[in-house]
């Protein structure tokens, strides 16, 4: 099969043909319908962020596609159906796995980091893991469903836990930070959308914001978001993975507020311990989404409560999985996804 290979940071990725994998005992081959292009990628390929399985290795993380072949013992599927791969899938048995927290399972595997992952024509995945993807939820398009859907649905429902009038404030309008002001909307939210390109900001509008900012347009990102929040936000998420934007979202958040760490950063943040203690602040991480909230997120992407296919603003064959790459790097469009077997 042809696979995109990952030999090591600070160059590009290799297009070439590899053995296709076989599925064990309980596994099954999934024909890559489409991988979304993430930043997790970049962390790997441009910062030298380590995988935890050393190249040569497949990225991606965030794939759907058909059913190619079963392993043995696997009965719940047929050759033919449509999925999604969680981007990650934990052992089912740590502690953290039994309290229903499996995105942070102490064994936690992740497709493109510890096992060869979807930028490829063909995946292996364990079948316990795999989610059937109705035919109302577009396939191509619904493979973000697997990290930039779900993720947001974790940091909003889980992590931030958004109710009905919150005032949030998001920093960051990417695919996760856009799907977060949906969702927050969708729950109903008043949403203020934070970033630094003015098309964002208007799709941030269109997805539910009822307040957008731009920084390069005004002295202080804090007077503005509590101006606009009558405040301060209850909530805050950043999304971008800076620490000086992380700074500028814990100054957003009114007292007994919540910020919300979605973004990945591998520099510390300046923290004012004594906001937190004498206003009682919370300041919280989120990673992924837990194995149980996959099916509520694909039923409300098939109702159509939540965006999926307008979301996707690019699509590229394999052979161009470098120049989606580009596109990412330069901050264009949403999300873009490769396809393939197109």
């Amino acid at each position: 099969m042809k696979a995109a290979v990952f030999y090591g940071p600070n160059q590009p990725l290799e297009v070439r043909e590899v053995p296709t994998p076989q599925p064990g005992l309980g596994h099954v081959l999934v024909r890559v319908a489409a991988c979304g292009v993430c930043h997790t990628d970049l962390h790997y390929i441009d910062h030298g962020v380590p995988t935890f399985k050393k190249p040569p290795l497949i990225l991606g993380h965030e794939a759907s596609g058909t059913i190619a072949e079963l392993g043995p013992g696997v009965a719940r599927f047929k050759e033919g159906d449509r999925v999604l791969l969680p981007a990650v899938y934990g052992c089912g048995t740590c502690a953290s796995c039994r309290g229903g927290r499996e995105n942070i399972c102490e064994q936690m595997v992740m497709f493109g980091n510890n096992v060869d992952g979807a930028y490829a024509e063909y995946i292996v995945a364990p079948a316990k893991d795999c989610l059937r993807l109705p035919e109302e939820v577009p396939l191509i398009e619904g493979c973000i469903i697997a990290d930039a859907t779900t993720t947001p649905y974790h940091a909003v429902v889980n992590r931030g836990r958004v109710t009905p009038g919150d005032a949030v404030v998001v920093f960051g309008c990417g695919g996760v930070g856009l799907n977060i002001v949906q969702i927050a909307s969708a729950l109903g939210a008043s949403v203020v959308a934070v970033d630094l390109d003015d098309a964002k900001l208007g799709l941030a509008r269109q997805l539910g914001a009822l307040g957008v900012v731009n920084p390069r347009s005004i002295e202080r990102v804090d007077r503005e978001v509590r101006k606009l929040t009558g405040g301060g936000a209850d909530i805050a998420f950043e999304v971008i993975g800076n620490p000086a934007t992380m700074e500028q979202a814990f100054s957003c958040v009114k007292t007994g507020g919540r910020m919300v760490i979605v973004g990945y950063a591998d520099k510390p943040m300046a923290l004012d311990v004594r906001r937190v203690m004498y206003r009682e602040m919370e300041v919280v991480g989120s990673l992924g989404c837990r194995a149980l909230d996959y099916p509520r997120v694909i039923e409300l992407a098939r109702q159509g409560k939540i965006k999926v296919k307008e979301l996707v603003t690019g699509q590229f064959g394999l052979d161009d999985i470098n120049a989606a790459l580009d596109v990412l790097r330069r901050g264009e469009g949403v999300r873009s996804v490769i396809v393939p077997n197109a």
